[in-house]
């Protein structure tokens, strides 16, 4: 079972930028993908971006160029660069691990992110 804390939520205003971990309880590389999602009010859990075992990144169509995915493999740590902030970013950001092709899948408990002046 792998574990999965997030941080580095809170509220910024538009235009700014925050950065998210993901700390996993076990080694990010014996874990297939690692990817953020995000849930707003009233919407449908979505993909934000995700990074692979092999370092290989993948980023939602209409957030590329504003967020970036990175991860540390000594701190098994993925993080989330969010720059540009837009209050539409407003939600609650979701870590999670696929540990293989098909899963199985486990979820962090979320770290909510607030776009407003």
């Amino acid at each position: 079972q792998v574990q999965l804390v997030e941080s580095g939520g809170g509220l910024v205003q538009p235009g700014g930028s925050l950065r998210l971990s993901c700390a996993t309880s076990t080694s990010i590389l014996s874990i297939r993908r690692v990817g953020w999602y995000r849930q707003a009010q009233g919407k449908q859990r979505e993909l934000v971006a995700a990074i692979t075992s092999g370092g290989i990144p993948n980023y939602a169509d209409s957030l590329k160029g504003r967020f970036t995915i990175s991860r540390d493999n000594a701190k098994n740590t993925v993080y989330l660069q969010m720059n540009s902030l837009r209050p539409e970013d407003t939600a609650d950001y979701y870590c999670n691990a696929r540990v293989g092709i098909f899963g199985p899948d486990y979820w962090g408990q979320g770290t909510q992110v607030t776009v407003s002046s």
